[in-house]
Order: structure tokens, then sequence, then C-alpha cells
């Protein structure tokens, strides 16, 4: 019903009378307050006078119904511990494909290697749930879909030149702005179904902590809208998610990265590799050339450019 109220709100240019929202939605005036009364309770700066309401400015917070197409896959929590944990049990419990876990911030977000992710506010952070009909050796390439998906909306929506590292950072002039994780559960040969977590430095500051982060603000010098952005970014996702796990993903993912044919470091619990990168194989796999010219292939860890730490 918030969303009804505000869509007739954002519709109409000038003010609209309590009645007239009652007679549409077909409620009481009385209910019509007390929804509007939620409303701003949530941030929506709605001005009340004797005519009627009107909708003056709107929160920049990803709650269901600021997705009319996707309302009923829109889960947003303004703290949690992370997105990826109830994104599981939702998963688990047969949620639809597509569906996502959006919060405002995360008290134990999780990075590779199980890192923290700081994730404080006025960042976007959420998990994907996705079910591919493939193997799980094959969805290796949905992360790298995603990624890239992610790159190109950062270039086509805000015009920023973003790049991916290996295996899913995002990164602007070598500085990441964004991070990948993904989990999957799996019967015998088929995947279940397959989390894509997602944490992007919008409006926060983590730089304080993290002095190789950037953040949209800081690229662009104003704010950014993370509703705007996260609706972009699921559009083009699922636009061509038929394509996720295809042989033109490795050639997508090829024209984004900004890993290969450079110095690498990938750092495992139990192992270093060391050499050039110069290419991923079929399940995106980085392949480094070694210092005695043998091809070792690496499929997780921590990459540094360069000489690393």
């Amino acid at each position: 019903m918030k969303g009804q109220i505000l869509k007739l709100l954002r519709n109409e240019a000038a003010v609209i009378s309590g009645e007239a929202l009652s007679t549409r939605l077909g409620l009481s005036r009385v209910s019509i307050w007390k929804h509007i009364q939620g409303l701003k309770g949530m941030g929506y700066e709605i001005d009340a006078t004797a005519k009627g309401y009107r909708l003056v400015k709107s929160p920049d917070i990803p709650f269901a119904w600021e997705f009319p197409d996707r309302e009923d896959r829109i889960h947003y929590y303004e703290r949690v511990p992370s997105t990826m944990g109830i994104a599981r049990e939702m998963a688990r419990q047969g949620c639809p494909e597509m569906t996502v876990v959006a919060a405002g911030i995360q008290t134990k977000g999780r990075g590779r290697m199980n890192r923290l992710w700081r994730s404080g506010k006025g960042g976007l952070y959420f998990t994907l749930v996705l079910r591919p009909a493939v193997t799980p050796i094959n969805g290796a390439r949905v992360n790298l879909y995603a990624a890239t998906v992610l790159a190109k909306t950062l270039k086509e929506v805000l015009d920023i030149d973003a790049g991916v590292k290996w295996p899913n950072d995002i990164l602007v002039d070598e500085k990441k702005v964004s991070g990948l994780l993904s989990e999957m559960e799996a019967e015998f040969d088929r995947v279940t179904y397959m989390n894509i977590g997602i944490g992007i430095n919008v409006n926060n500051d983590p730089t304080h902590h993290e002095s190789g982060a950037t953040t949209l603000k800081h690229l662009l010098g104003r704010s950014v809208s993370r509703v705007d952005f996260l609706a972009s970014f699921l559009d083009a996702f699922e636009a061509n998610l038929s394509t996720a796990v295809s042989n033109q993903v490795i050639d997508q993912w090829k024209q984004s990265t900004v890993t290969l044919n450079r110095p690498v470091k990938v750092v495992t619990p139990r192992s270093v590799t060391e050499g050039v990168a110069v290419d991923v194989d079929e399940n995106g796999g980085l392949m480094i050339r070694q210092k005695d010219g043998s091809i070792k292939t690496v499929v997780y860890g921590d990459c540094f450019h360069g000489d690393g730490p």
C-alpha cells in the first residue's frame, strides 16, 4: 500500500487530496493518514496541508516499493549481520530467482578469505539469489558475468571507467570501489542455488580504514542514488541472464579486466603464485606464466597487481 500511495503522489505535480487518495485506493482517510505518517517515519518528506499531500523528497533507501516491477523479490533491512546469511536461508526455503536481500548497514559483512567487508552507512550492500541450470564447475562463470555487468553499469550509467580485477573486484584507477563474493549449494552435478553478494562504496567513506579504496561519491564529486543504481544493475543483469554461463562471458570479462598481461601475485592460505597473468580458462581460472615459463592456473585467492604486499 505504501508503494501505491507513493506512486500516486509521484504522478501528481501538485497536491493530491486525502479524499482522492482514499477513493483511488479504497481506504479510509484515517488509513491514508496512518500510511503517510509511516512513510514520513521512514524518511519520506511529505507536505501535509489543508488541501492534501505532496511528496517533496524520497530517501535514498532501497525499499521494496521503490522497485515496482520487482517489489515481491526485494527485501530491505536497515541493519543486519550479513545479507548473505539471510539470502542463504531464503534460497534454501525456495525463494524465486533474482531475489535481492539489501541492507543499510552490515555489522559482519564478509569479503574473500573471511575478511571483514566494511559496510557503513551510505554504501550499497546486497545479495542476489540465482538458480542457474549449470554444474558447479560452470558456476564460476556466473561470477565473471556479475562482475562484468557491474563494471558495464558503472560505465553506462555513471560514465565511470571501471575495470574488473580477478577474481571479482571492481577497480577505478587501481582503487577498489566494489567487491563480489559468491557461494553455492549443489546436489550431485546440479547447482541448487548460487548467491552473489555485492558491496559497492557509493556515498560511504571506508578510506580511513582502507587506503586502497574509493567511492562513487569521491569519483563524481556528488552523491549517487543507490536506488537508481541498483535498479539499473538489476535490469542489466537480468536482461542477459541467459548468457551468464555461455562461452561469450569469458570474452566479455577479458574486455573488462585490468588483470591480464601484467605481473600478479595470488595468495591463498596454502600457497603463493607469482608471474604474469596471461589468460583465464573456460571456468575463470587465472592462468599465470611463472618465472620458469610454466603456466599455472589458480582458481581462487587474493590477487595483487605488481609485486603485491
